[in-house]
């Protein structure tokens, strides 16, 4: 039972202890700076390739967000522009068991986005015309056949979105698995290991710095999460990115009132491996007001409307904590990323206690089932709510993968191949177009079209 427990621990992911490597390797074809599902998926893809690639891990190997998540693995509701990857990514996660060797919880169950009136039902119509011309089994069912899959609500709905194909994994099992994966496939992943920046020769990648030494390459990745635009502007390279903190629990197992994922405005639920529930609030997003809040306010603005009924804002210690962190840094000296191994906000007090009353609310029977473990994570943002993958203009060689808003784990395995693709000029049919970084710089529109 110990074991069991101790399995099902999420914040093992990142409260082990840290332990580096004893040497790193002095050249590499490619460098994946972050150790989240994005990073360790686009090493997998590189490394079947036969790339020689190393992965640099400042902490844990899905010891932020990765680690930290829903869980969802879902297409409903997505932004049009990140289909055609879900679609591939999906196709992935069916066959991840069977090639990396490791259970990591993946089961289809379905995804219902509730709705409590008529109307809100009918707000979905738009999304299911959209998931018909791509394939997708996207439909709107009534309240009684809604009452065939979430079983004993206490809660009336009109009905909901319904996606059948859509599914669940566990966090804190699949970003390692796959870095294990890529490791039999030849990658070398350093947990432990910070990148402190690059060094550059006739302006091109020419070395990454880590806080064991150097690493020659002509290639880089910056996919360090939440990381990502204080890393890139010590480079020169604006990525606008926000950070919001979201509040998740875990309960106990318990009875079986669904089998796949709810949104609702109440609750965000979906029924865990090991028989619980992972549980989060359905309509709290929390900022913690930086500087870079003011720095990119207008282009987050469209993103702030869209959310508006959503967003808590915060004056804290992150203001000043940004306040203070240095713009650039020499890089034979400590970096702001071995200061800070793990981004581990706390889980707000206020938003555990709605999520119990909520999940009480909603399903009565589950009322003494006690919430076993709670946490805190920083999930990164763009301005429209969609990822940035893109080549960098001013230093040839370098590539950045961010702001995945919330939908990371879900697309990671599809984002990694698109990537890896990407740095290899290899097709994988996904066009990555609309997820250029100047598309925040060339006048295009911000249009988010789809929620954190």
């Amino acid at each position: 039972m110990k074991a069991q427990a101790a399995e099902n621990t999420v914040s093992n992911t990142w409260t082990k202890p840290l332990t580096q490597p004893e040497s790193i390797p002095t050249h590499a074809d490619v460098v994946v700076i972050g150790g989240g599902i994005i990073g360790v998926s686009t090493a997998w893809f590189l490394a079947r390739q036969g790339v020689n690639v190393v992965l640099c891990e400042k902490g844990h190997i899905a010891g932020e967000q990765s680690g930290r998540n829903w869980g969802w693995v879902r297409i409903q509701g997505r932004d049009e522009r990140e289909i055609p990857m879900m679609l591939e990514s999906m196709r992935i996660w069916e066959g991840l068991k069977d090639e990396t060797g490791e259970d990591v919880g993946f089961t289809r169950g379905g995804c219902f986005f509730t709705a409590n009136k008529s109307k809100e039902l009918q707000s979905f119509e738009k999304w299911v015309a959209l998931a018909d011309t791509y394939g997708i089994d996207t439909r709107l069912i009534d309240a009684v056949e809604l009452k065939q899959h979430v079983r004993g609500a206490a809660i009336e709905w009109a009905g909901a979105m319904m996606t059948s194909s859509d599914g669940r994994a566990e966090p804190h099992k699949a970003a390692p698995a796959i870095a294990r994966a890529a490791e039999r496939d030849g990658a070398t992943i350093l947990p432990g290991c910070a990148v402190r920046g690059i060094e550059t020769s006739g302006g091109k990648v020419s070395a990454v710095v880590t806080e064991l030494g150097t690493i020659s390459t002509s290639t880089v990745l910056c996919a360090a999460g939440a990381w990502t635009s204080i890393f890139c502007r010590s480079l020169g390279i604006d990525v606008p990115q926000l950070r919001v903190r979201g509040t998740v629990a875990r309960t106990a197992p318990c009875k079986n009132v669904l089998d796949g994922n709810i949104f609702d405005d109440r609750l965000g639920i979906r029924r865990r491996e090991d028989g619980g529930y992972t549980v989060a609030h359905g309509s709290v997003l929390e900022h913690p007001v930086t500087p870079a809040s003011f720095r990119y306010f207008k282009k987050f603005f469209p993103a702030l409307l869209h959310e508006w009924k959503l967003v808590r804002l915060s004056f804290g210690r992150e203001f000043i904590d940004e306040w203070k962190m240095p713009k650039v840094w020499d890089l034979d000296k400590p970096s702001p990323f071995e200061e800070t191994r793990v981004l581990n906000p706390a889980p707000t007090p206020a938003v555990l206690k709605g999520i119990r009353r909520n999940l009480d609310k909603m399903f009565p029977q589950l009322a003494n089932t006690p919430i076993v473990e709670s946490w805190g994570g920083m999930i990164e943002s763009s301005p429209d709510v969609v990822p940035i993958i893109d080549s960098s203009d001013c230093i040839p060689g370098f590539h950045i993968a961010t702001g995945f808003s919330g939908h990371g784990f879900g697309i990671g395995p599809g984002a990694g191949k698109a990537i890896a693709g990407l740095i290899t000029g290899t097709d994988t049919g996904i066009d990555l177009t609309e997820m250029r970084l100047g598309r925040f710089f060339d006048g295009s529109p911000i249009r988010p079209e789809s929620g954190i």
